[in-house]
Formats: structure tokens, C-alpha cells, sequence
């Protein structure tokens, strides 16, 4: 046997091996990528999910720059079924809205939903309060934040989520001194600042 023959046979032999024992394995090798079944589904996994059900009501718009927020929870609402159907057709506002918790359950005060023209008789307040919906140590610990840290609830934004279910999600949070809102005032400026920068520089 040759030099080169000599040399090339270990990793020959190791190729075969491999092939002999693991066939599944060197055919999936040698298939494209998006046809290797672990990769396949590495690429489904990785492609967004269409939630046509998902839909943003309102946002609160004000609640970062006059809060600085601690942590968001997300909560159902009772609503009737005027205001769900409102809330598909009309507009809501969760501006001047805050919730509470008040007698161990959690409420959503001053929240405007437009009233629903065709339910007249069996309509809603446009401004009623509304129980939303938390786990109890969620509960508890909203009730420590306020009560005993004197931080606030605020309303973060309203929305259909992917199920169809009409969500709240809530922030819990303290307000911000002038100065503080000065100062990222300034800070979000310098970022529009630079991120113009670099368009027209790159």
C-alpha cells in the first residue's frame, strides 16, 4: 500500500463506519437544511406566529414618561357584552384611568368605553368600574406595592389577545419628579439624535 493510500485509509474507514451505523444520520446530512427534520423544526419554531386575534384597544401613552415603571402584570377584565362588542367596532380610553385594590379585589376606575349604539336598553356605563381578574399572590402583592411602598397601578395598554379575550396589562409604578421627566426627556432626544446620525453617516 502506498503512502497516500495508507494515509487516506483511517479516515475512509471512519467514514464507512459512520455510514454503516448511523445511515439515518448521513442521509439527513446530506439533505438540504430545511429538509433535516431537527432543522426543520428549528425554522418553524423560529418563524413569527400570525395572531390575527391580537389587536391593541388603547394605550396609555403618558404612563412611561410620567411613571417609571417597576413591573407590568397582565389581567383579565368582567366586562358586559355591549362593551366587548364596543370595543371590536369603537375606541376606549385608559388615560385618566388607574386601578386600586380595594375590600381584597382589583378595579379599574375611570376607564372609558364607548357606548354600543344597537344596545340601548341593555347598554353600559361608558365609565363604570370594571373587576379585573389577578391570582391571588399577584393580589396580595399589588396590595403590598400600594399600600405599603406607596407605589401606583398603573394602566399600561388594553388589547385582544390571541385567543379573542379582551387583557389589561397593568404597571406597577412610582411618579416621576419634574426633573426626572427632564432628564429623559433629554435622553430620548440625544437617542433620535444619534439614530440620525448613524442613517445618514452609514
Amino acid at each position: 500500500m502506498r503512502p497516500a493510500d495508507k494515509a487516506a485509509h483511517p479516515r475512509g474507514f471512519r467514514v464507512l463506519f459512520r455510514r454503516f451505523l448511523f445511515p439515518d444520520l448521513c442521509i439527513a446530512a446530506r439533505c438540504p437544511v430545511e429538509q433535516r427534520p431537527r432543522e426543520r423544526y428549528l425554522i418553524q419554531m423560529s418563524k413569527p406566529k400570525d395572531n390575527p386575534n391580537y389587536k391593541v384597544i388603547a394605550e396609555n401613552r403618558r404612563a412611561r414618561y410620567d411613571f417609571a415603571i417597576a413591573d407590568d402584570i397582565e389581567c383579565g377584565i368582567i366586562l358586559m357584552g355591549s362593551e366587548v362588542k364596543s370595543l371590536r367596532v369603537n375606541s376606549a380610553n385608559i388615560t385618566e384611568c388607574y386601578a386600586a385594590v380595594e375590600n381584597g379585589e382589583l378595579w379599574l376606575v375611570n376607564s372609558y368605553i364607548a357606548p354600543y349604539l344597537p344596545a340601548k336598553t341593555w347598554g353600559h356605563e361608558d365609565r363604570r368600574r370594571r373587576k379585573l381578574l389577578v391570582s391571588n399572590k399577584e393580589l396580595s402583592r399589588l396590595w403590598n406595592e400600594t399600600q405599603r411602598k406607596g407605589m401606583t397601578i398603573v394602566p399600561l395598554v388594553m388589547y385582544f389577545n390571541h385567543k379573542g379575550l379582551v387583557k389589561l396589562k397593568i404597571g406597577i409604578a412610582k411618579g416621576k419628579q419634574n426633573h426626572d421627566k427632564r432628564a429623559d426627556a433629554a435622553k430620548q432626544d440625544w437617542n433620535r439624535q444619534k439614530a440620525r446620525l448613524m442613517r445618514h453617516n452609514g
